[in-house]
């Protein structure tokens, strides 16, 4: 097949020229605008995040030969979480050729952060297949470089620290509510609020994903709590 000047541009930007761009094509389209004869890139996704997790667990190794398991396994999971990967897809601009059906364009696909995390790993698998895994390894790492080289040495997300605070001052688990929501339908504003056994409460506010504003929330209450140690 003859790729139009959108998937070309877009190759360019992930840095891979394929050779076979219907695995390109595939990696990109979304359930909504599958078919029989077009299927969809949960199959190519499933891979990919395999392949990124070779990747990323090969590179952290080499990258400290010094470190437990203890403390790689936070740095990984740093790096190829859900919001890792959107990132790095909205680097890449790959929301702007994601092939969706009409209502997931409306509710403001192109911009969701699971659909553009899922579509990531499935254009890393697509680069697999079409070249082999030396080729989908230097794309991946030209990508995540910037990321490796910054990792912090325990970059536990604040969700995660928070709870192992509350777990090490004998407190359950920090119980997150969803107090407000605003703006419009495709980009919507949530209100998140996070609560100790103690009392203590902390609140954030954005238009990411809940998930994102709870971490905002869990990393206000923890700068609070570290503060007064």
């Amino acid at each position: 097949m003859t790729p139009s000047a959108e998937i070309l541009a877009f190759m360019g930007r992930l840095g891979h020229d394929f050779a076979r761009p219907e695995f390109l094509v595939r990696a990109l389209t979304h359930g909504s605008i599958a078919s029989a004869t077009r299927p969809d890139n949960q199959r190519l996704e499933f891979l990919g995040d395999r392949v990124l997790g070779l990747v990323m667990a090969e590179a952290l190794f080499h990258a400290d030969t010094q470190a437990s398991e203890g403390q790689l396994a936070p740095r990984y999971n740093a790096l190829v979480k859900g919001e890792t990967c959107a990132a790095l897809a909205r680097q890449i601009g790959l929301g702007e050729v994601l092939k969706l059906g009409r209502s997931e364009m409306l509710s403001g696909g192109r911009r969701k952060e699971a659909l553009l995390a899922d579509g990531m790993e499935a254009v890393i698998a697509a680069v697999y297949l079409d070249a082999g895994f030396e080729t989908a390894r230097r794309v991946v790492l030209n990508l995540w470089r910037d990321r490796l080289d910054t990792i912090e040495d325990d970059p536990r997300d604040p969700k995660t620290a928070l709870q192992e605070w509350a777990q090490a001052n004998g407190m359950k688990p920090p119980a997150y509510e969803q107090t407000g929501r605003g703006g419009p339908d495709h980009a919507p504003v949530f209100h998140i609020t996070v609560r100790l056994d103690n009392g203590e409460t902390a609140a954030a506010q954005g238009s990411g994903t809940k998930r994102s504003i709870e971490q905002a929330a869990a990393r206000t209450l923890l700068e609070r709590l570290e503060g007064r140690e």
